[in-house]
């Protein structure tokens, strides 16, 4: 194999599993195959419960890449982690190593297996569009957005207001002639094999919920506390995790614990139809059943 294996799909669906299958059939059959992370809030150290992060006892001996590499202070980006992971995807190849992309966070994956390039950034575009923010709302800016990229409103997370401004950044730069950051018919950046990992909706709905209760069970709250103290709300990219934010309302009191869960299980259910969608315009995937004799087929296919 001169390429690498990128596991993909909505939270919750088996990726973790089918890419430690993956990474021993590989390693039986005489392949060394590492993990390297796509999981954005996997980065952070600390984030653990929250996270659903594998603790390195249960690996298999397999090395994983990019996980608890920053602190919760430090801002996560597409712009950062793109030549972070494909260095370390092409110092796996340079070794013999299979590289096996694994994670849900749909524009980071798509910028490391993609011909993906960054739209030039205008700081002075920014700062009227933050000053427009303070000044209309962001109800008043997904409108903008809504009329100006319909297409790019119905991607974009309308709850995030950095998301919403650099959308809408983009397509000011863009009617001035600058491209798009993803071609409408990507072209991979290395020989890639990309599997989906799927669920049945009600099915993932209930293991969904149940996963952030047992989130809470396992010391959410605790974990938040303690990165709290370590300036999670300073954080550009953490502070706004699902799940901690909502543990960190409950410290304020301003959630009871069951309303910082149910709010936690509903952004959750939400986060992943839009990874669904996401990965359902991948043109080139695979797409299999998370725990189910097709996944294992998958696997077997794969051994060398």
């Amino acid at each position: 194999m001169t390429g690498f294996l990128a596991v993909v799909g909505a939270t919750g669906t088996g990726k973790t599993a089918l890419s430690l299958d993956l990474a021993s059939a590989l390693r039986d059959a005489g392949r060394p195959a590492e993990i390297v992370n796509a999981d954005a809030m996997q980065f952070y150290r600390g984030m653990d419960i929250g996270t659903a992060k594998l603790p390195v006892a249960e690996r298999r001996g397999i090395p994983h890449h990019l996980f608890d590499v920053l602190d919760v202070t430090e801002e996560a980006s597409v712009a950062w982690y793109q030549p972070t992971a494909r260095a370390v995807i092409d110092g796996l190849l340079a070794r013999g190593v299979t590289p096996i992309l694994v994670g849900g966070s749909g524009l980071y994956v798509s910028s490391v297996i993609h011909d993906f390039r960054f739209p030039p950034r205008d700081r002075l575009v920014r700062e009227r569009l933050e000053h427009d923010l303070e000044r209309d709302g962001i109800v008043a800016l997904v409108e903008r957005l809504r009329q100006a990229d319909p297409a790019t409103a119905e991607r974009v997370d309308v709850a995030n207001a950095r998301r919403v401004i650099r959308a809408l950044e983009v397509h000011e730069l863009a009617e001035r002639g600058h491209g798009a950051a993803l071609p409408e018919r990507p072209t991979p950046w290395r020989p890639v094999e990309v599997v989906g990992v799927s669920t049945p909706r009600e099915e993932l709905v209930s293991r969904l919920d149940r996963r952030v209760e047992a989130m809470w069970a396992s010391g959410l709250v605790d974990e938040t506390a303690a990165l709290l103290e370590q300036g999670l709300e300073r954080g550009v990219t953490a502070a706004r995790a699902i799940g901690y934010a909502q543990a960190a309302a409950q410290l304020r009191s301003e959630l009871t614990e069951p309303e910082a869960i149910a709010e936690t299980q509903r952004l959750t259910r939400r986060y992943a139809r839009r990874q669904v969608s996401w990965f359902k315009r991948y043109p080139d995937i695979t797409w299999v059943e998370g725990g189910s004799a097709e996944a294992d087929e998958f696997v077997g296919r794969t051994r060398p």
